[in-house]
């Protein structure tokens, strides 16, 4: 997966307004967390490189950057959760869900795939 790291919390914006034009995804992730490093790694294994050519992904890093993964909850109005992945359109979260709940067959179909 091509991540971009989300660690500005300014990137939020950017986000916002990419969501206008097609959905993009959040994936928020502790890396002190076999549950998250197994939900990501499930992710990561089903995403084929066609999934890059037509899907923006960012990736948290929680831990580093907790002070976004509270913006986000407040911005979206999503109680925090980790892991978790969030589809944001026209700046709005559509789609949330967190642990095993994290499937890449979910997951593209909220980005509309």
């Amino acid at each position: 997966m091509k991540w971009i790291p989300l660690t500005d919390i300014a990137q939020l914006d950017v986000i916002d307004k990419a969501s206008a034009e097609k959905p993009v995804l959040i994936f928020k992730h502790s890396t002190s967390c076999s549950i998250s490093r197994t939900a990501k790694d499930r992710l990561e294994r089903a995403w084929k490189s066609e999934d890059d050519a037509l899907h923006t992904v960012y990736y948290l890093d929680l831990l580093r950057f907790r002070s976004i993964s509270d913006a986000i909850a407040v911005r979206y109005g999503v109680e925090h959760e980790s892991p978790q992945v969030l589809v944001i359109v026209n700046g709005k979260c559509r789609y949330a869900n967190s642990h095993f709940g994290i499937t890449y067959t979910d997951v593209l179909e909220e980005l509309g795939s």
